[in-house]
């Protein structure tokens, strides 16, 4: 049988704060009750990560991320022997516990993890939905309420780092984006409290910078600088240099392309 979301499921505003782009909630639940496992594509700062988290608090279900980078091994997701006072004792790694628990774990960026974290995830995203451990004996079936999810930014991939089609099409997929600009701006009003106004401004700024993108810039502004940004004007201060250093600086480090961008910032804020 389906599992079914919980009647004392919590209201909106006492969750972490989120405003879908689409249809992302209902299709999370639906893969959430299904048990299937889901990928999620989009740019640095668009708010996947923060969409896991709201999800994870809307189903009631613990959540463990796990920051994906070069060093990162099976053995770190699954767990390994260690030695301690008593002598050598095993230690779950954070998909063991979350496979254990029930819970979701969420992989960011997981391409950036080394090759033979695959191996172990392929077993818990096909109908088994179990994880061998090789170094205890154990097989776990998975509960229903765990959750495979995993994540990447397609604008960074290349031939040696990409996601194989054979693992690719394990997952149910969504894509996101930075949302529309009357969105974004429900988002800094939100999260920060600014000023509509002052908000305004910086969504344009933001969407400017992210027109430069194919020119000049690796990434455009996030919606998680913008934030930054809009933290630091609700804070007191000058909205030009909350714009250099939460908007302008962290996108380059070439000072001709600083001072085009800050020239874009003067435009608009006038």
């Amino acid at each position: 049988m389906d599992m079914q979301i919980s009647s004392d499921q919590p209201a909106d505003d006492a969750l972490p704060f989120y405003r879908p782009h689409g249809n992302e909630i209902a299709l999370f639940e639906r893969a959430w009750r299904n048990r299937l496992p889901v990928l999620i594509k989009g740019p640095t700062g668009c708010g996947k990560t923060r969409f896991v988290q709201h999800m994870a608090a809307r189903l009631g279900r613990p959540l463990y991320t796990v920051a994906c980078h070069d060093d990162l091994s099976a053995s770190d997701l699954v767990g390994r022997h260690l030695i301690g006072a008593d002598g050598t004792y095993w230690s779950d790694g954070p998909l063991t516990r979350a496979v254990r628990e029930g819970a979701i774990c969420y992989l960011d960026e997981v391409v950036e993890a080394r090759k033979d974290t695959t191996v172990v995830l392929h077993p818990l995203t096909d109908d088994r939905r179990i994880l061998p451990l090789e170094r205890t004996g154990e097989t776990l079936q998975a509960p229903p309420g765990f959750m495979l999810v995993v994540s990447y930014n397609p604008g960074y991939q290349n031939l040696l780092k990409g996601m194989k089609p054979s693992t690719r099409q394990r997952f149910l997929a969504v894509s996101f984006d930075f949302p529309s600009p009357e969105l974004e701006l429900e988002v800094l009003v939100g999260e920060t409290g600014i000023d509509p106004a002052g908000g305004e401004r910086l969504v344009r700024v933001a969407n400017a910078l992210r027109a430069l993108k194919d020119h000049d810039l690796e990434e455009g502004a996030s919606t998680r600088l913008l934030v930054y940004a809009a933290t630091l004007i609700r804070d007191g201060c000058d909205a030009r240099e909350a714009c250099r250093a939460a908007l302008v600086e962290p996108l380059s480090d070439d000072d001709e392309t600083l001072a085009a961008l800050m020239g874009v910032v003067d435009v608009i804020l006038g």
